[in-house]
């Protein structure tokens, strides 16, 4: 397919990867925020033709694995309300409560639903005002924009029966937070590449400056990520600490500004509590009080409570980049796709998932286009 198979050109990888390891002099931890460029490197076996001295980190950056245990439970409290329609992702529903999921809602009898839009929960409200729809609105930068638009409709159509339970985060307070961490060992970022789509690359030029870190805006195919590591690579090596876009084909440094005004128009920035993390300041969205009549927390009533992660599961560390997901004493054995215990062990995007289906068994090797 045009434009996207000469980012998996196997030819075009492997002059990248031997350019790396022509670069490289001593180790370096480098980590990749987006869970979907985790599941890229693992995929093509990207950490495997990588020189040994290159180590790669996995971040915080799935929305599904950050949303907060608490956040989970209301979603449950809510989706179990007879008169309710709730409307989410289907990464959602498998994602572990304290003590159930929404999977189990549905299949109790609730209607829960499966959405790719949040257009298609106003089109439900639209077409079922005696039904309460909620809307789970999770997600990055990424996904804001289109979740404040169904608000900011909802509001528009006057459409009384429409909410949604908001559980937005941003990147830059989540990098801030793991260098400031004394047990911090990554000394390179590769930025996400669809969150800079919409909100560009400016706020991390701070961020290097102050951390003297360098930081590459990576897009998610084979090559992108190569030559993203490549970028961070030279930097090291020469000492030095900035900004650089290799995704320029879909980022700007500026990034969409329209998109950037409908977020600060319906949401204001928030503390928010980061699942297995904990409170980072400033570090999320939530509805303006002029919308407040759209936020499910406020609706609904429904009181957040302090849960706890099941003890034996260690998706923190892993979200931090402090462990791998193989080092789990559970993984894959009492923690499975089908029976997690925890969120990267569900999502689409998680660590866990990626490990779990392409470095479960040790042995196998996966080269760069198979």
């Amino acid at each position: 397919m045009k434009y996207i198979d000469e980012y998996r050109d196997e030819r075009l990888a492997g002059i990248l990867a031997e350019e790396i390891s022509k670069r490289v002099t001593r180790p370096w931890a480098l980590m990749e925020i987006c869970g979907g460029q985790t599941h890229t490197l693992m995929r093509y076996g990207i950490d495997e033709v990588l020189p040994s001295q290159i180590e790669l980190l996995h971040g915080p950056g799935c929305p599904v694995c950050v949303t907060p245990l608490e956040t989970i439970d209301k979603a449950i409290q809510i989706a179990s309300l007879p008169d309710v329609t709730f409307v989410s992702y289907g990464d959602m529903l498998r994602v572990p409560g304290s003590s159930s999921d929404l999977f189990h809602v549905k299949a109790a009898g609730g209607d829960v639903r499966v959405v790719y839009s949040p257009v298609e929960a106003l089109k439900i409200a639209s077409a079922h005002p005696e039904r309460r729809v909620v809307f789970f609105g999770i997600g990055f930068e990424t996904t804001a924009p289109a979740n404040a638009m169904a608000v900011w409709q909802a509001k528009q159509q006057g459409l009384s029966n429409f909410s949604m339970l908001v559980s937005q985060v941003l990147v830059p307070p989540a990098i801030r937070l793991l260098l400031a961490s004394p047990q911090n060992r990554v000394q390179g970022f590769i930025a996400p590449g669809h969150v800079c789509t919409v909100m560009g690359y400016w706020q991390y030029e701070e961020i290097s400056r102050d951390f003297r870190v360098p930081i590459v805006v990576g897009g998610f195919e084979p090559v992108d990520l190569l030559e993203a590591i490549l970028m961070l690579v030279n930097q090291l090596e020469q000492g030095e600490a900035k900004v650089e876009n290799q995704y320029a084909r879909s980022v700007s440094r500026e990034g969409n500004p329209k998109a950037q005004q409908l977020m600060e128009r319906v949401f204001e920035v928030a503390d928010r509590k980061w699942r297995g993390i904990g409170v980072i300041p400033q570090s999320g969205f939530r509805l303006r009080e002029e919308f407040a009549a759209y936020d499910a927390e406020r609706v609904f009533d429904v009181a957040g409570e302090g849960a706890q992660e099941p003890p034996e599961c260690i998706s923190a560390q892993v979200l931090l980049g402090a462990k791998k997901p193989s080092e789990c004493s559970a993984f894959g054995v009492r923690c499975t796709p089908e029976n997690p215990l925890g969120a990267p062990m569900v999502s689409a995007e998680g660590a866990c998932a990626a490990y779990y289906r392409y470095r479960r068994h040790a042995t196998a090797t996966h080269g760069v286009g198979h």
